[in-house]
């Protein structure tokens, strides 16, 4: 039995999409190293480089709706088009940038046209996916992600090591090349929802996102989930290495653990969930999360740290794909840009507000009492997906839609 089967029958635009994330993801440098770069080469405080990610999230934070309604109005393949073109283009002068007034500003705006390609892919990938095909699309789309960060950051490495301005260049000409790719693949394709065929209205279409009640309430479940993960990458690394006394070289392969597992089982983990109903994948998925991080309050060494980051790790690779495909089911058609443009907004407010409520726990309380709390908001989460992510439509097909 194969477990990639559900790979086949994918579009060739899922694969062309997939590769173009692929690209842009494995020349990501700047963002990783914008910190350093600002505070070794620049001379700024850390307090002034740290704003320039939350300023960076305030953008993301802006983007996905406005993103979202582009989308339904000039298709998502344009707004991915523009967003790689001119987040690339960007980049290029970044270096010259001295004031810090400047800097900041020119980060406002390049988070804000960078994050106008999520909400955008997932919209591609919701259209050229049947809904049976979705979670297999996404998780495809994640893998592609993961494998691009794999690169991306480690090649940063050695190229800051010689020169940080360097970074922009690169990153910004590995962006425009995957605009390019995109742009010459799938030169003709059209993947936007206004244009499906006629078929049965789908009961959201006439309802905006901002009035959908029961999309908002799927939204509000899965927020807390979102609080819970968005840890990874803000107080799991301060309590392995200062609490438990994890080297940082260690600390490093701990995240490979979450990148293995990631590459090798969420594809066909998602092929064998294809026809699960949301209420228990989310629920499934966000429990899983929970669990996981509170079992962090019991690790003692690597081997039990890397035990934890297994179990929300499989709460990882359910969830993700599981809400996108969720919200493609929840709202098709003409608002499906919008729709997700809002899932995305929902994410980035988790990824400003939670390093810092976890980091004010930690600091505050301590260990266990962080991931003590990550365990119960994960299970509250689970609680309310279940309830409210059971009144989604069922990931059936209907007349129009590829």
């Amino acid at each position: 039995m194969n477990p990639w089967k559900s790979l086949k029958g994918l579009r060739r635009e899922i694969w062309v999409l997939c590769g173009t994330t692929l690209i842009n993801r494995a020349g990501t440098m700047v963002l990783p190293f914008l910190v350093l770069y600002l505070t070794r080469h620049m001379g700024f405080t850390a307090t002034q480089a740290s704003l320039s990610l939350s300023v960076y999230g305030v953008g993301s934070l802006l983007s996905g709706p406005f993103s979202g309604l582009l989308c339904d109005r000039i298709g998502s393949l344009r707004v991915m088009k523009f967003s790689l073109a001119l987040s690339g283009l960007l980049l290029l002068p970044f270096p010259w940038v001295r004031h810090y007034g400047s800097i900041i500003a020119l980060v406002l705006v390049w988070s804000v046209v960078t994050e106008a390609f999520r909400p955008a892919n997932l919209a591609s990938l919701s259209d050229f996916a049947l809904p049976e095909q979705r979670r297999a699309a996404f998780a495809l789309n994640r893998l592609a992600i993961n494998l691009g960060w794999g690169i991306g950051p480690a090649m940063g490495g050695f190229i800051a090591a010689v020169s940080f301005p360097a970074l922009f260049e690169v990153n910004g000409a590995a962006t425009l090349l995957s605009a390019t790719v995109m742009a010459l693949a799938l030169k003709g394709s059209r993947a936007t929802a206004g244009e499906e065929s006629a078929g049965p209205p789908h009961p959201s279409e006439a309802v905006p996102a901002w009035r959908n009640g029961r999309y908002l309430a799927v939204l509000v479940g899965l927020i807390p989930s979102f609080l819970v993960f968005c840890q990874f990458m803000s107080t799991l690394p301060l309590f392995l290495v200062n609490h438990v006394g994890i080297p940082e070289t260690s600390y490093g392969f701990i995240i490979t653990v979450n990148t293995a597992v990631i590459l090798l089982v969420e594809v066909p983990l998602n092929g064998a969930m294809s026809h699960w109903r949301h209420g228990p994948a989310l629920a499934l998925g966000a429990a899983l999360v929970g669990v996981g991080f509170g079992c962090m309050a019991f690790a003692q060494g690597f081997l039990s740290a890397a035990a934890a980051v297994v179990v929300w790790t499989f709460g990882e690779m359910i969830l993700l794909p599981s809400s996108a495909a969720c919200v493609a089911d929840f709202a098709p058609g003409k608002r499906r840009g919008e729709y997700m443009g809002l899932y995305q907004a929902s994410f980035s407010l988790a990824m400003i507000s939670g390093p810092w409520l976890g980091t004010r726990v930690l600091e505050t309380w301590g260990g266990g009492a962080l991931w003590g709390s990550t365990l119960v908001v994960g299970l509250f989460s689970a609680a309310l997906l279940a309830v409210f992510a059971s009144s989604v439509p069922a990931p059936a097909a209907r007349p129009g839609e590829a």
